[in-house]
């Protein structure tokens, strides 16, 4: 089944002339939106030249407590003199290109993956493209092979350590939270009532007692001799956690989809397995882009949570770098606001790559 949907003009005339268009029809089309809109625009007259002149006219760069306490804006010397330790943890300081390098790897394996969109001569790459990608990361970060110093994972910290808690979450909990979103939907009684329970049971708990259940109390039932790495315990707790969300998700596309549609897929002979991966999913995925989307960038903000377990992510290292010097620990602000600009810089590319993706699958039905 096609849906048709009637484009709409597109705009002519000058780009002013759009402007002007644009703001009656969208910002000043009715009084109440009108006093949205002018409340808006004073509430950003009185909070954006203040906060200009803080943040960039009275601001400073010099790395020194002498050279931020000569200005009355943000001390930026904090982040300046700080850099390494924010953004790396306690890497050891002459391997930290390793971490960089690290990064630059995985977003661009990131990177190259959401351009399959675009160009579909890369999807057939992307799952070769992870499976090389991923162990060159790894021995980026451990080392001990090919001359790298190794280094455990104790010392991971900073933003490798929240893209990479963020990335494999994302790459583990989506099919987890596909399953359960399809258990949850099956005819047979133990497996919908396996995964009912399990997605009930998670959401019903916070993320920080899973974690918590992860690092302290799972170890206490594994057999004497037995260990399991804190990190990797902390990365399947996040994964489990966000895979119940995600089913949720996924079951809300699944119950949007017509019911014609499984009929045509029972209708042409397919398995319930083909008829899922050719006609029930792709629809159902499309309809639920911005969930899940939303879904991942909540997971990337809960990975600031694995500071109570001993692991220092982004957010933990601004923590330390304030701890590490009690002269700095007045210039806080400064550091969480670079920490959120970082945040938001990552965020709103996710957010904006989901519109342009919803924008790119629904081309298809316009007609």
């Amino acid at each position: 089944m096609v849906e048709t949907a009637k484009l709409p003009p597109r705009p002519t005339g000058t780009f002013s002339a759009r402007a002007i268009t644009w703001s009656k029809n969208n910002l000043f089309d009715g009084w109440l939106n009108s006093a949205l809109t002018l409340g808006a625009i004073a509430l950003l007259v009185w909070l954006v030249p203040p906060l200009f002149n803080w943040a960039v006219v009275n601001a400073t760069l010099a790395p020194t407590i002498e050279g931020c306490a000569e200005v009355t804006g943000a001390c930026w010397g904090f982040v300046n003199a700080n850099l390494r330790l924010i953004l790396f943890g306690t890497y050891p300081f002459e391997e930290q290109w390793r971490p960089l390098l690290a990064m630059i790897v995985l977003m661009g394996i990131i990177c190259f993956s959401l351009g399959g969109v675009k160009y579909p001569s890369f999807r057939k790459a992307i799952i070769p493209t992870w499976v090389i990608g991923v162990p060159i990361i790894a021995i980026l970060m451990w080392g001990g092979m090919l001359g790298l110093t190794y280094v455990q994972n104790s010392y991971w910290g900073g933003l490798p350590l929240t893209l990479i808690l963020s990335a494999i979450g994302i790459i583990f909990a989506f099919p987890f939270g596909l399953l359960l979103a399809l258990g949850r939907q099956s005819n047979m009684p133990a497996i919908r009532t396996l995964s009912v329970v399990y997605i009930e049971v998670i959401r019903g708990v916070p993320l920080i007692t899973v974690l918590f259940m992860a690092s302290v109390m799972f170890p206490l039932f594994l057999p004497d001799g037995v260990t399991i790495d804190k990190l990797l315990r902390a990365q399947i707790g996040i994964i489990l956690f966000t895979a119940a969300y995600l089913a949720e998700v996924f079951r809300g596309g699944l119950q949007a989809v017509p019911r014609g549609q499984f009929e045509a897929g029972d209708s042409l002979g397919l398995s319930y397995w083909q008829s899922m991966r050719l006609i029930i999913l792709p629809q159902a995925l499309r309809l639920v882009i911005p969930p899940t989307v939303n879904s991942f960038i909540s997971m990337l903000k809960d990975t600031t949570l694995v500071v109570i377990i001993g692991l220092f992510d982004f957010l933990g290292t601004v923590k330390l770098a304030l701890r590490s010097d009690p002269a700095w620990t007045k210039y806080y602000v400064e550091g969480y606001a670079f920490a959120s600009a970082i945040f938001f810089l990552i965020c709103f590319s996710m957010a904006k790559y989901s519109a342009y993706l919803e924008k790119e699958l629904r081309k298809g039905e316009q007609r």
